[in-house]
């Protein structure tokens, strides 16, 4: 991508975030950037393949953040709740909740570019959950990974309300988890 293509990605990140997709217009985003419309257009070649290229890449931060959260777990049943780690880490400079629910409510349509990123971002992670809950030899990880998805997910929807959710999902995700766990043989 050229410097130009990335600061229209750049701009076009914070307006869609703090805004809304369908509130935010091209020539808003040609002007925070500092590009005219011909190069926004030029580089991407419609609103909603550059809403698609935002997504793409936050999901791209987003997935990099949860692999290395997860690669630091000492022991695998650990590894099964690092998603709720991540998005700690994720939710301190990302107070306007899931950038992805918030693409799935303004795009409902399937065919759109965006919405298959976003759903398919909430996919990886449900499948992210089933594959470290298969790694821990947790029983039943397929049901294990629906609630821990359900519950990353409600932590992310309440994330712009003034309380803290999070730490009671993360300590009800453990707790799953640990009773998920094989008895010691």
């Amino acid at each position: 991508m050229t410097p130009a293509g990335r600061r229209i990605v750049a701009a076009a990140e914070e307006l869609f975030y703090n805004r809304g997709i369908t509130a935010v217009g091209v020539d808003l985003i040609a002007e925070q950037s500092g590009v005219t419309k011909r190069t926004l257009y030029n580089q991407f070649g419609s609103k909603d393949r550059l809403v698609a290229t935002y997504l793409a890449e936050r999901d791209q931060r987003w997935r990099s953040l949860v692999r290395s959260t997860v690669d630091r777990c000492e022991r695998r049943v650990e590894a099964v709740t690092a998603p709720f780690d991540a998005l700690r880490t994720w939710s301190k400079t990302n107070t306007r909740g899931c950038a992805f629910i918030n693409a799935l409510a303004e795009l409902p349509d399937p065919s759109h570019p965006a919405h298959r990123i976003a759903a398919n971002q909430k996919l990886w992670l449900l499948n992210l959950f089933k594959e470290l809950a298969v790694a821990a030899d947790c029983s039943d990880p397929a049901t294990l990974a629906t609630q821990l998805f359900v519950l990353h997910e409600g932590a992310l929807a309440t994330q712009p309300l003034p309380i803290d959710t999070l730490s009671e999902t993360a300590d009800l995700a453990r707790a799953l988890v640990r009773a998920s766990e094989h008895p010691r043989r």
